[in-house]
């Protein structure tokens, strides 16, 4: 794959954040494991994600303060032979805080307006440093319709997403569209996630999908990544950037508790150390592997 589209989907991945649209404003919670074993190597990537959001009505009918936390523990199994040490590159974490708020504009769009600030590390120090800080912004307009009336649902979310480390001076366009066509197909057009849904009944789904995942960190004790006859360039930063291809099966415990899990291969893999400007400084891995993700989510739609 071509390097300017590898930084596209790399842009695409520290904006959006890996999750949609419509998870970061329907899922109250969430608790989930990713394994992520590495192709022609001994490496391996294991995830434990979870994070909650907490609406509270403000009177007005629709209008809700959405605070929210997320937290993630990232295990990288680093075994390849390299002129440097791995030691501190094992373990990654990150903790987020947000705030959002939700409201009626008119009888048909809604308004969530999100910010917040993310510390992403190994935490090699022990401490938190500015390097760390990752801060965020969104605005979304949400169109749903739905009901008795409605023969065919439909939702639609239009927004903008900024983020700090992008690097970027400008917010990024997020558009996120669900459709159910027929009694019960459905599908979502977006990013990072694009899918195709079948309804066995009202407590079985399976689906089809294309999406995008990974993760950015700072390394706090940068060092140097290279060969000693190719330069002097330091590694401030890791990052994991997958286009996934797979299938999914959903069961709801509840109407609003259901249990997944997603399981598929890569269409690009790409794991690197980057530098201060983040530009490539060694690629960990890039071969194309399986990919598995399963968990509890506490959604509102």
């Amino acid at each position: 794959m071509k390097k300017p589209l590898k930084k596209l989907l790399f842009l695409a991945l520290i904006v959006f954040g890996s999750i949609s649209a419509k998870a970061q404003l329907s899922d109250l919670a969430r608790v989930e494991y990713t394994y992520f074993p590495q192709s022609s190597s001994d490496n391996s990537f294991r995830r434990f994600r979870t994070f909650a959001n907490f609406p509270i009505e403000l009177g007005k009918e629709g209008t809700y303060l959405v605070p929210g936390l997320e937290y993630r523990n990232v295990n990288f199994k680093f075994e390849d032979n390299t002129d440097f040490g791995t030691y501190h590159l094992n373990r990654f974490q990150s903790f987020t805080a947000t705030l959002g708020y939700v409201f009626n504009w008119n009888e048909n769009w809604k308004v969530a307006i999100q910010t917040g600030a993310k510390a992403a590390s190994n935490f090699s120090t022990n401490k938190l440093l500015n390097d760390d800080l990752i801060y965020k912004g969104a605005i979304y307009l949400i169109k749903i319709k739905k009901g008795e009336n409605i023969e065919k649902p439909t939702r639609l979310i239009l927004g903008l997403n900024y983020s700090t480390t992008a690097g970027f001076p400008f917010p990024l366009p997020v558009v996120n569209y669900y459709k159910e066509f027929r009694p019960q197909w459905s599908y979502m057009l977006g990013i990072p996630k694009t899918n195709i849904k079948y309804n066995l009944n009202d407590q079985n789904v399976l689906q089809a999908f294309v999406t995008l995942d990974g993760f950015y960190a700072n390394v706090q004790d940068n060092f140097d990544a290279t060969p000693f006859d190719q330069g002097d360039n330091h590694a401030n930063s890791m990052s994991m950037t997958i286009v996934l291809a797979g299938l999914g099966y959903e069961y709801s415990i509840t109407e609003h508790l259901a249990f997944y899990i997603y399981a598929g291969h890569t269409l690009m893999n790409d794991i690197r150390l980057r530098d201060d400007d983040r530009e490539d400084v060694y690629t960990i891995n890039d071969v194309n592997t399986f990919y598995a993700r399963s968990g509890l989510k506490f959604s509102l739609f």
